[in-house]
């Protein structure tokens, strides 16, 4: 007999059932990111209040338990009852999807959520939540228990203040963790402080003996974000360039400033949302951009230095630039509103970017000349970068393969199935290969001493003979003719000694994957692999040890054995024969790797700044902050 298909199969589901049953379809994942989004979500309610212009101060508190309290100085969740659904409107919102005032342009003109799905969600999504709301000089409360209110509405006490307290416990049966990265919480809240100048932000974690706490404030907006930006490294003007309009009801404020190194830093943003695909504000700041500076440079007759026009691959070598716009009807490009699609904000944004740096540049002639005799250079390197790929080209075409004689290819031409390891030396590379499946995983040894790309231009990185082979092996080439599609191995492996100088061949390839081929970090296809740091052989039981507090915990385990016991420190992964290398590091059924992930850019950004660039004194100072943080350094 066949099964049965009839309406009693049909499950409808109830707005709050619905987002338990698919919570990855509101907050993107149940994992880290998405636990983290539901502060967000909150933050982002006390935010609207702020560019509706009633709210001056939010604080996030991370309690013991990892509880997340939301307190914000603005109007306060209204608690009269809905003409509709008749009850209070507070309980409208905290219950029902796609209910809030972000719809009613008369109340919140500009808004970062577009579906009224935020704090209801969050709501859904936790173990408890509680809401206090200080209006009409009353404190109004409600609780509720996994999205269903315990009681209704209640008076619990009277206040002088206006605002809300959200306060709540996200579902351990809903999470993969429940557990906050303050650090995560408290990039994200600088970034919102950037981008509403005036509005102070704090947290504070109190889950250990000694909490830790930040304030942020930024009156500068943007130009104090640029600032930020770019503290570490060496600028050509020393203030950056700062303009804020209004235009058909679209705010722009944009900041730059252009710095002595070789990469771009552009960080574009809507409604406070980091757009991180661009759009049609970033399109418009481009264009205008390199129109304005080719026109500067026909007015001081520079032009004759030039093979042809600047592009805007050479204006950009350089450049720091925030773009933010605040409008009342976002569209967004895809669920995760990384890219800006509303066409009449690219005009808006031209115009604007046209008008202000005509003048600025019109003031300022020793700046404009300054920052076009950095174009100029970056367009005779562009010209030299051509060259490069051209003769990398003839080279391919000449040589059979035009892969890199060192490379070990595998065999499977799925690039989804294959997988490359990059690994250190030679020594460690011959085992690799003996020890590797050959179907799938490839293996490219590296010798010599890499390039810090950090400091170097992309003529110089498409002609280097330790970074060609890699671009070679990966077929996407790299800086602005990186193609993904292109790529041959969806997982791509760092492996290098648990040493030293292991570590810093992860971090200049880690530099060179950031500054040249961002796209293979963003779309997850770099990983670590982590060698074991110990063989301990008790008898004839082999152990392979991650970390010392494992080893610690085997040694004692074994204390009181007859057996002899022996620990093998290993100082680099030649000293591992084929077999030991395929079961420790290369076997996907037991090896350990770490995916690399570009969580937040604007901390990536500074972070390779600081270790990798020029200057001396903000590596130092991090040294000195965060020395005492090592728990594993060779001497």
């Amino acid at each position: 007999m066949k099964d049965s298909y009839s309406a009693q199969h049909i499950q409808v589901l109830k707005g709050m059932e619905h987002v338990r049953k698919r919570p990855s379809m509101y907050i993107g994942s149940t994992g880290p990111e998405g636990l983290h989004h539901l502060v967000y979500e909150v933050v982002d309610n006390s935010i609207d209040e702020t560019l509706a212009g009633y709210c001056d101060s939010i604080s996030v508190l991370i309690e013991k338990g990892n509880v997340i309290r939301v307190q914000d100085d603005g109007r306060g969740i209204p608690v009269d009852n809905h003409p509709v659904e008749k009850v209070s409107a507070l309980e409208v919102v905290m219950t029902k999807l796609h209910a809030g005032g972000k719809f009613d342009k008369a109340t919140y003109k500009v808004s970062g959520g577009l579906h009224g799905v935020g704090v209801s969600v969050v709501n859904a999504l936790s173990e408890w939540c509680e809401v206090e709301v200080h209006r009409n000089k009353k404190i109004y409360y409600q609780r509720y228990q996994r999205g269903l209110p315990d009681k209704k509405v209640a008076v619990i006490g009277e206040s002088e203040s206006t605002g809300t307290m959200t306060r709540f416990k996200a579902d351990s049966k809903v999470f993969e963790t429940i557990d906050y990265s303050f650090d995560t919480l408290s990039n994200r809240l600088r970034e919102l402080a950037f981008l509403n100048k005036g509005v102070e932000i704090s947290i504070v974690d109190e889950r250990t003996s000694k909490s830790k706490a930040h304030k942020f404030k930024f009156d500068g907006g943007v130009r104090s974000f640029i600032e930020y930006i770019n503290k570490s490294k060496k600028t050509i003007h020393k203030e950056p360039v700062y303009f804020e309009t209004v235009k058909d009801d679209v705010m722009v404020e944009i900041a730059l400033q252009y710095n002595d190194g070789y990469n771009e830093t552009l960080f574009s943003f809507a409604n406070n949302i980091n757009t991180r695909e661009g759009g049609t504000h970033l399109v418009g700041f481009k264009s205008a951009l390199t129109r304005s500076l080719n026109d500067a440079a026909k007015r001081l007759n520079l032009t004759r230095k030039l093979e042809e026009n600047l592009s805007g691959e050479d204006v950009r070598e350089g450049l720091s630039a925030v773009i933010s716009v605040k409008l009342p009807e976002p569209q967004f490009e895809g669920q995760t509103k990384a890219k800006l699609g509303n066409s009449e904000v690219k005009g808006i944004v031209e115009s604007t970017v046209n008008e202000k740096l005509t003048a600025f540049f019109e003031e300022n002639p020793s700046i404009v000349r300054s920052i076009l005799d950095k174009c100029i250079m970056a367009a005779k390197a562009r010209a030299a970068a051509r060259r490069a790929r051209e003769l990398t080209r003839r080279k391919s075409f000449l040589e059979s393969s035009g892969l890199p004689g060192k490379l070990a290819d595998c065999s499977e031409q799925d690039p989804a199935k294959c997988e490359l390891y990059i690994v250190e030396g030679d020594s460690a590379g011959g085992s690799a290969k003996l020890g590797r499946d050959r179907q799938f995983q490839a293996i490219l040894p590296l010798w010599g001493k890499m390039l810090n790309v950090e400091k170097t231009r992309i003529d110089k990185v498409l002609s280097n003979d330790k970074l060609m082979p890699i671009i070679s092996t990966l077929g996407t080439s790299a800086g602005s003719s990186f193609d993904l599609s292109r790529l041959r191995y969806h997982k791509v492996i760092i492996m290098a000694d648990a040493d030293v100088d292991g570590s810093h061949i992860r971090t200049l390839l880690l530099t060179f994957f950031f500054r040249y081929m961002q796209e293979l970090v963003e779309k997850g296809h770099v990983y670590i692999a982590m060698p074991p740091l110990y063989k301990i052989a008790v008898g004839k039981e082999i152990f392979y040890v991650y970390d010392d507090a494992e080893r610690d915990k085997i040694l004692k385990k074994h204390s009181k054995d007859s057996k002899s016991i022996n620990v093998q420190r290993y100082k680099g992964l030649g000293e591992m024969n084929p077999d030991q290398l395929w079961d420790t590091t290369m076997d996907p059924e037991q090896r350990s790797i770490v995916r690399i992930t570009l969580e937040d850019a604007v901390e990536a950004e500074e972070m390779f700044t600081t270790l990798m660039g020029d200057a001396v004194e903000p590596r130092r100072r991090f040294i000195e902050e965060n020395a005492l943080s090592v728990s594993n350094l060779d001497v």
